[in-house]
């Protein structure tokens, strides 16, 4: 069953709630395949390796660095404006600090994020074009999943790492907002109050839905980068003395030219044998 097949079966029951309500109910299955898929399962269960969130980052960087341009270029569009909250939820800024910590003052050219990476912000580009309401659904599911989460999953992630102190931990941590649940009330009252056509609304359940899939796509393809990664240095190390002696602690931004091609060549064979979704 399709996602817009989905969000028209679940819309007819509750057309009496708020868009909030409404965008919880229907992504409530998408959001327990987002909790079980084995990237967040490793945070859940405090054992996220570095080599996991370097990567994670990666992503969430080209997520939110298309994100927020499509936001602020689209800041006074009735569908957006009422959620614009660059001062208390922008990422981007905390991101780019996090990448500089781990891969160093060079991080931009370290960068390597999978194909599910680029549809999604391919997806945020286009309806920041041609549907900036839509951003909504994006900008919920994105920050409030963040803000909900973020010094939990911060301290899970600082303990799993074995990091001794917050450097590199900025992108969950939220200085502008000084109550995580008051605000997500606020949030909350904002996004109900813009007003949408019944078909805009059925459109922005849609997206919440597409907006789910489209990050359990990323933390799959996050994790077969990883897989790949091991395998390729179990390999080396059992076929090549030398290579036993590199000290990868890790890290992949110490990690020698020819890993770093194979991890191209596998985004490239995984975006061409998954195929473009459907949006």
């Amino acid at each position: 069953m399709d996602t817009e097949t989905k969000t028209q079966m679940a819309t007819e029951q509750m057309t009496d709630m708020d868009l909030s309500e409404q965008i919880k109910k229907v992504t409530k299955e998408s959001h327990i395949r987002a909790e079980n898929t084995e990237l967040m399962m490793s945070f859940q269960k405090a054992q996220v390796t570095l080599q996991q969130y370097k990567l994670l980052l990666c992503s969430l960087y080209e997520i939110y660095l298309a994100l927020e341009e499509e936001l602020d270029r689209n800041s006074n569009h009735p569908g957006v404006a009422p959620i614009y909250f660059p001062a208390e939820l922008a990422r981007l800024e905390a991101i780019e600090k996090d990448l500089e910590y781990f891969y160093g003052q060079d991080w931009r050219e370290k960068i390597v994020v999978p194909g599910a990476t680029k549809r999604y912000c391919h997806r945020l580009r286009q309806i920041g074009k041609e549907s900036p309401e839509f951003l909504l659904a994006h900008a919920y599911t994105r920050y409030l999943g963040d803000l909900s989460g973020g010094q939990v999953l911060g301290r899970i992630a600082q303990k799993s790492m074995g990091l001794k102190s917050s450097e590199g931990l900025s992108f969950f941590a939220f200085p502008g907002v000084t109550s995580p649940n008051l605000f997500k009330q606020l949030y909350r009252s904002r996004m109900n109050s813009v007003e949408l056509t019944e078909e805009e609304r059925n459109g922005v359940l849609e997206e919440a839905v597409r907006a789910f899939e489209f990050n359990i796509q990323v933390f799959d393809d996050l994790q077969k980068m990883l897989s790949v990664t091991e395998d390729t240095l179990q390999n080396c190390s059992t076929h090549s003395k030398p290579v036993q002696m590199l000290q990868i602690n890790g890290s992949l931004n110490k990690t020698i030219p020819l890993l770093r091609m194979v991890l191209g060549l596998f985004v490239a064979l995984a975006t061409v044998s998954m195929g473009i979704y459907a949006l």
